[in-house]
C-alpha cells in the first residue's frame, strides 16, 4: 500500500503505550477508532497503524485459502501473492486469525451476532451481496482512501457495505466423467447420463455462490433476474431425475470424484484443474451472471483499528492486484487500468467469457434469495 497517498499524522509514543497497555481497545489516545468512517477522520494512516498494531490481532473469517488467493499462501507459492500474508509482511506485529474458512455469508452474519462482546468475533466479513444489504444494522460505516474508485452501485453510500471484488457463474465439470467430454447448455446436465453428478456449492438458502447458481438455472430457462423460480424448478427436476448430489461441493469432494459437475463461481472453479486436470469450466452464453461480494466492518468489532486497516489493504492497489492473481475481478478494476496500476499479465489470465453479461441489482439479490428461502426444501426434500 502506498502510505503517502493517505497523508499522515504523529502518535506520541505515550498513547500508543497505553493502548497497548490496555489491550485490544476500541480507542488510540483519544481516537475512537470504532468511530471513525475514515482514516482521516483518526489522524491519517500513521495514527490507524499505529493503533491497529496496538490491538496486535485482527479476526477474519470465512475466507478459504484458494479463494481469491486470500491465503494463507500453499506452499511453494510466493506469500506476497496473498492477500492475508501479504497485510501481515505490510504490518508486522498483527496476527491474523482466520476463523471457520469454509463458512457461509450466513454463518459471517451469525458469528457476529453470536459472538459480539468477545475477543474472538469478527472484525470484518466478506459476504454476498444479499447479506450485507440485509444487515447493515450490524455494520459500521467506513470509507476508504480509494472510495471514490468503486462505482455508486457497488457500495452503501455511507459506507456500511462496499463491494471488493467479483465473477461469472459457471458450471464446472470433469471432463473424462460427464457424457461426451463436454458440457454446453444448462439443460444438458438433466440428461440421463448425469445421474448422481450434479452439486451446488453451497446451500442457496444461505450461501450466496450456492444462490447465484440457482438465479443461473433461472435465467438459462426462460427466468430473469426477476424470476428465480424457474431456477428452483430446474434443479426439482434434478433432484426427480436422480442427477442432483446433495452435496456441498468444495475441493476435496471434486478431487474425491463426488460432485463432478459444481455450479461455482468461475475463479473457484478454475481452482480444480491443479488436482484435477481433466477439470473444465464452462459459462453458458444465455445466463452470464456476474456476481460481487462486499466487505463490512463489524459495529462491535473487538479490533476497530485492524478493522479499517485491513480494509484499507484490500483496496489499495496492492490488495486489488492479489484478487487479480486470484482470477477475481477487482472493483477498482476500470480506475485501475485507467491509473496503468492494474497487473496487466494477471488481467490477461482472466477466463474468457462470452455473451452478454447481466447483473443482479441488490433488490433482486435479496428477492431471489427470500424465494428459494421459501421454496428450496420443498423442491429438493
Amino acid at each position: 500500500m502506498n502510505l503517502h497517498r493517505f497523508g499522515r499524522f504523529a502518535m506520541v509514543a505515550a498513547s500508543t503505550l497505553l493502548v497497548a497497555a490496555c489491550g485490544s481497545s476500541s480507542t488510540a489516545g483519544s481516537v475512537d477508532w470504532s468511530k471513525q468512517t475514515s482514516a482521516a477522520g483518526g489522524g491519517g494512516m500513521s495514527a490507524l497503524v499505529s493503533a491497529a498494531k496496538a490491538e496486535g490481532t485482527l479476526n477474519v473469517i470465512a475466507l478459504p485459502p484458494k479463494w481469491c488467493n486470500y491465503g494463507p499462501a500453499p506452499s511453494g507459492k510466493s506469500p506476497t501473492n496473498f492477500m492475508i500474508d501479504a497485510f501481515k509482511a505490510q504490518y508486522p506485529g498483527i496476527t491474523v486469525v482466520s476463523a471457520n474458512p469454509n463458512g457461509s455469508s450466513q454463518q459471517e452474519i451469525d458469528a457476529i451476532n453470536q459472538q459480539s462482546g468477545t475477543s474472538a468475533a469478527p472484525d470484518v466479513v466478506d459476504v454476498g451481496v444479499k447479506a450485507a444489504v440485509s444487515n447493515t444494522s450490524i455494520f459500521a460505516p467506513y470509507q476508504v482512501a480509494t472510495w471514490s474508485d468503486i462505482p455508486d452501485s457497488l457500495k452503501e453510500a455511507t459506507g456500511l457495505w462496499y463491494s471488493d471484488y467479483g465473477g461469472f457463474m459457471a458450471i464446472g465439470y470433469d471432463s473424462k466423467r460427464v457424457p461426451g467430454g463436454t458440457i454446453s447448455s444448462v439443460a444438458d446436465l438433466l440428461g440421463p447420463g448425469f445421474k448422481s453428478m450434479v452439486a451446488l456449492a453451497g446451500d442457496p438458502t444461505q450461501s450466496n455462490q450456492a444462490l447465484n447458481g440457482v438465479i443461473l438455472a433461472s435465467v438459462a430457462n426462460g427466468g430473469s433476474l426477476d424470476d428465480v423460480s424457474k431456477g428452483v424448478a430446474f434443479f426439482h427436476q434434478l433432484k426427480l431425475a436422480g442427477n442432483f448430489v446433495p452435496v456441498i461441493g468444495t475441493s476435496a469432494t471434486v478431487k474425491a470424484g463426488q460432485t463432478p459437475v459444481l455450479f461455482q463461481w468461475d475463479y473457484n472453479s478454475l481452482d480444480h484443474v491443479s488436482e484435477v486436470p481433466t477439470w473444465k469450466v464452462f459459462v453458458p452464453a444465455n445466463a452470464t451472471i456476474f456476481g460481487s461480494y462486499a466487505q463490512a466492518i463489524s459495529k462491535t468489532a473487538p479490533h476497530p483499528a485492524a478493522a479499517r486497516l485491513w480494509e484499507e489493504f484490500v483496496y489499495s492497489d496492492a490488495g486489488q492486484n492479489i484478487y487479480l492473481k486470484g482470477a477475481c475481478r477487482p472493483v477498482r478494476q476500470t480506475a485501475m487500468k485507467t491509473a496503468n496500476t492494474i497487473d496487466q499479465t494477471a488481467l490477461a489470465a482472466l477466463p474468457a467469457v462470452t455473451g452478454t453479461p447481466q447483473y443482479p441489482t441488490q433488490a433482486q439479490q435479496v428477492a431471489a434469495g427470500a424465494y428459494v428461502s421459501a421454496n428450496w426444501a420443498a423442491a429438493i426434500g
